[in-house]
């Protein structure tokens, strides 16, 4: 792949650029250990990922969906879940860090490339993330905006009337094949899958899902780095 002749790269934010993982387990353990409820990590992914899913459809705002969320972690696991428990965890998104390497190799490839959001969330709470992330991007596409989540193609089509090229000059960077590559292959976009899981076992908070992106990297340092290679600096 030559990164060279790409204009626009979207991005996928929760998993991709923010480490939402560790967020939903620190959030979630949180309230399971005010009620001596003993699960693991895994355990708390996996099921986020069934209920996440679910509670998405049809459409209501990310603080929501969380909230419903965790009215069902609570009914799973037998635990009665106090109201400002479930208003910290519907909430929880403006704490969950950003990944190490994203505020740096973002401002990398800001040097060559408009940068555009699109991402599952509410426009408040990723106003809160974008602060951990340290750039100005293009554009920020929201599911609130569109009124649905990815990977339904809605939000997609938004992505492609939005952005000011064609879509071949769009690059689409991801972690998530379910939510992001897969539907993006739909559309014939070239991908790129920052495998932040490499080498763990499991989906995660994504569910499972079989998708051929272009290229594959373990994380955002690499892409800016194979990105600055790329354009001769």
């Amino acid at each position: 792949m030559d990164l060279s002749t790409f204009e626009v790269l979207s991005f996928d934010c929760y998993g991709t650029l923010i480490d939402w993982e560790t967020g939903i387990v620190d959030a979630m353990r949180a309230i399971l250990d005010n009620h001596e409820v003993v699960r693991s990590d895994d355990e708390i992914l996996d099921l986020f990922s069934e209920l996440e899913t679910v509670a998405q459809q049809p459409y209501q705002r990310y603080d929501a969906v969380l909230g419903e969320v965790a009215d069902e972690f609570a009914e799973r696991w037998a635990f009665p879940l106090l109201a400002n428990e479930r208003a910290a965890f519907s909430r929880s998104v403006v704490d969950w860090p950003a990944f190490p390497d994203s505020a740096a190799g973002l401002a990398v490839l800001a040097e060559h490339y408009d940068l555009v959001i699109l991402s599952n969330v509410d426009d408040d709470l990723f106003a809160a993330s974008a602060e951990k992330l340290g750039v100005t991007f293009a554009d920020v596409i929201t599911a609130e905006q569109v009124g649905s989540y990815k990977p339904n193609p809605r939000n997609f089509e938004v992505l492609l009337d939005r952005i000011e090229a064609p879509p071949e000059k769009l690059l689409h960077v991801a972690q998530s094949l379910y939510h992001d590559i897969a539907p993006a292959n739909a559309f014939d976009l070239t991908t790129v899958w920052v495998n932040r899981r490499a080498g763990r076992a499991g989906g995660g908070a994504t569910p499972p899902q079989e998708a051929t992106p272009d290229l594959e990297v373990p994380d955002l340092a690499t892409l800016a780095a194979l990105a600055s290679r790329a354009h001769g600096s």
